[in-house]
């Protein structure tokens, strides 16, 4: 099984410091505040008494020690709302954490959600693997099962809000402009593992089905007689985030790996080269024993048909 690389219990980098992954989501935040307003570096930085230097090692995340006044006066500056300056300033805080768990511990909790938010909301290109249907791809009923069972002390308004929460985040694979293109590879037994009612099982088959027709969007299964590629157990989901290229053709931020935890288990993210490539040569395993996306929708509206409208 792979493990990702700690040190003495800190996530590292390949320099050796802290996980530099909160600094750079605050940078890219706050530069796309920035230029929502229209504002250059050069107007930005005075009116917020930095440097323009120091604005532009902000927004690169080169930062290490982040002043918490410096992120409130620049929220100010770009007239964000109290909570998305109350993330901002979450974020600095993270930044500073010398525990990846403190920083990132456990499932659904705000910081990671956050994280995971902006990190998808900022990829080009999200590559995933999932032995359950992945949220991006949820119908509202599904995704309703999921979290009623996981949230189960909820009140019915707050698992609605989750769930609306849910759909919203699909509409960075659904937007015209620009969508994110998303590839899939979905184990057989997702297909199986019934969640909620046949009917939503069967509308959530079918829905996966149609999702992959977009250009964008490939959606391949991986059978049960391809066994375990490479000889891996995998994770039951993980997540290669590629941010694209810039008209350089370099990449805009480096590509890092996102590993959902569960109950117990930490979440993860994990930035080294080595880490992400190892994923890349597990994912590209995985899709040489995988369908073909035109058999795999056709596996799905089968399964659909055969076993969940009989």
């Amino acid at each position: 099984m792979i493990r990702p690389t700690f040190a003495g219990g800190m996530r590292m980098t390949n320099n050796g410091e802290p996980s530099t992954l909160a600094r750079r989501q605050l940078g890219r935040m706050l530069r796309e505040a920035r230029q929502a307003l229209g504002l250059t570096i050069e107007r930005a930085a005075p009116l917020a008494s930095l440097s323009k230097s120091g604005l532009q090692r902000l927004e690169a995340g080169d930062v290490v020690k982040i002043r918490t006044q410096d992120i409130e006066l620049l929220c100010e500056l770009y007239e964000l709302t109290p909570d998305q300056t109350a993330r901002l300033v979450e974020l600095a805080n993270q930044a500073q954490e010398k525990s990846w768990v403190t920083a990132f511990g456990g499932l659904y909790s705000d910081s990671t959600f956050n994280m995971v938010v902006g990190l998808t909301e900022s990829a080009a290109q999200l590559f995933v693997y999932a032995e359950i249907v992945p949220g991006l791809l949820q119908t509202a009923a599904y995704a309703r099962t999921l979290i009623s069972a996981y949230f189960a002390s909820d009140e019915p308004d707050d698992i609605e809000r989750r769930v609306a929460l849910r759909m919203q985040r699909q509409k960075i694979i659904t937007r015209k402009a620009d969508p994110v293109k998303l590839d899939v590879l979905l184990h057989e037994s997702a297909l199986y593992r019934a969640v909620g009612t046949p009917r939503i099982m069967a509308r959530q088959l079918h829905h996966l089905a149609e999702m992959s027709k977009l250009p964008h969007v490939s959606l391949r299964i991986q059978p049960f007689s391809s066994g375990y590629p490479q000889g891996a157990f995998l994770p039951n989901l993980f997540m290669i985030l590629d941010f694209g290229t810039d008209a350089k053709g370099r990449p805009v931020e480096p590509p890092l790996v996102y590993l959902e935890g569960s109950a117990g288990i930490n979440d993860l993210f994990l930035e080294k080269t080595d880490d992400v490539e190892r994923y890349r040569s597990l994912t590209a395993a995985v899709r040489a024993v995988s369908l073909d996306d035109t058999n795999s929708r056709d596996l799905l509206r089968q399964v659909a048909t055969r076993r969940y409208e009989t």
